[in-house]
């Protein structure tokens, strides 16, 4: 069984793309079918994941492999999910610093800077926005904006630690809105 359950937790990371959001429908194919849990048993069990730290789609492997195995069969459906992302982390990290000094590599990842950023910034407004399509014009929108300009002022020019900025974005947000 703890072979089993490396081997399926194996398959699911070698195949898996997109989050541990999108592979969830994947893991929950493959413990209902293999008869290792009802639906609403892994639901619960999802549920449970979500809220502890970390990837999702590992938090269910380890307890999947928990509720069947104990502490080995957690230990083993771990180690087969990560198992994959581990090496090819490695590989990329191998080749990397063979060719980090590499002019082409070099100005490959500084044009990156730019498209990186602006992704980050679509996800940032988009999550301002809170999905909905009303208009990032209001006062909601002005009291983000004035927060992060706070956040922003209070790390780069009077360098306090972002731990307390955090904290204080935080209580800043609780009396503004």
């Amino acid at each position: 069984m703890l072979w089993q359950l490396f081997f399926v937790f194996l398959k699911i990371g070698c195949i898996s793309f997109g989050g541990g959001y999108a592979i969830i429908a994947l893991i929950q194919r493959e413990v209902v079918g293999a008869g290792w849990m009802e639906g609403q048993q892994f639901q619960e069990l999802v549920a449970l994941a979500g809220m502890a730290p970390g990837s999702i789609a590992t938090n269910t492997a380890t307890l999947i492999g928990y509720s069947q195995m104990g502490i080995p069969g957690a230990a083993m459906a771990t180690i087969g999910i990560i198992l994959p992302s581990l090496l090819i982390v490695i590989l990329f990290a191998s080749i990397f610093l063979r060719l980090q000094g590499n002019s082409w590599v070099r100005a490959s990842f500084y044009g990156l800077r730019p498209i990186i950023t602006g992704l980050i910034m679509y996800a940032a407004i988009h999550f301002a926005a809170g999905g909905t399509n009303r208009s990032l014009l209001n006062w909601s929108t002005l009291g983000m904006v004035i927060i992060c300009a706070g956040c922003l002022l209070a790390v780069l020019k009077f360098k306090i630690h972002p731990f307390a900025v955090i904290l204080l974005s935080a209580v800043a947000g609780i009396v503004l809105f």
